[in-house]
């Protein structure tokens, strides 16, 4: 009988202990706490920081984490945010002019009216990216991912755009006049309502079908891929 009793109990035990594992295996992982109250400085986390109306430009904020973070408003001119995470962030008039972003995330973001010429941003993500009535006017957004982002009326004229994607992005009444648009512009699915490309060299574009440049905005100087034409009635009239 005892030796029933003490089978028992190490069973119970053993149990017990394969529960507590299994328990702990479910909970989640404990959050890094954001800090809202540091400085601009470099690998900072501001995640889901509310930094509206600020004047941070010149400040060093590569790396930071700014995940869902709020700086509408705010100043970020003549920063540098290399490598910075900013995915789901709030830029509502925000000023990135003259910053430097290379390689940084900008997936989700929104941007309405935010002032970002002069912008480098080689190879960041902008993937389902909100960015109407943006300023990125002679921006470096060489190998920048646009993918289902919504670009309506964005200025990209004068941008560098080499190799660029904009799959299934809406650029309608956007302008891409005296854009640099080599090195193979993926324009697959995208929407080009009113987009303006008069004077644009297109001829190295993928992904760009006839009914596409048939909505667009071009003259006789643009120049599109091999099997494409210019239609009848271009140009578009002025909005």
């Amino acid at each position: 009988m005892r030796c029933a009793l003490f089978q028992d109990t190490k069973i119970a035990a053993w149990a017990a202990a394969c529960l507590t594992v299994a328990t702990l295996s479910f909970l989640p992982a404990t959050a890094h706490a954001s800090d809202c109250s540091s400085g601009p400085v470099s690998k900072v986390d501001w995640s889901e920081c509310r930094k509206r109306q600020l004047m941070l430009g010149g400040s060093d904020l590569s790396g930071a984490n700014l995940y869902d973070a709020d700086v509408s408003f705010t100043d970020l001119g003549n920063s540098s945010l290399k490598g910075a995470n900013l995915e789901k962030a709030t830029l509502i008039r925000a000023s990135l002019a003259n910053t430097n972003a290379d390689g940084a995330k900008f997936d989700r973001i929104e941007s309405y009216r935010a002032e970002m010429s002069n912008l480098s941003a080689v190879d960041a993500s902008f993937v389902s990216a909100e960015m109407q009535r943006v300023n990125l006017g002679g921006a470096n957004l060489a190998g920048a991912d646009f993918t289902k982002a919504e670009l309506s009326r964005v200025n990209f004229e004068k941008s560098i755009l080499m190799g660029a994607k904009f799959s299934l992005a809406n650029l309608s009444r956007a302008s891409l006049v005296g854009a640099r648009l080599d090195g193979g512009v993926d324009f697959d699915d995208a929407f080009l309502f009113r987009t303006r490309i008069e004077g644009a060299d297109l001829s190295t574009a993928t992904g760009l079908k006839q009914e596409q440049v048939n909505l667009a905005c071009g003259d006789a100087k643009t120049k599109l891929p091999t099997g494409l034409t210019n239609p009848a009635d271009w140009p578009c009239p002025a909005d």
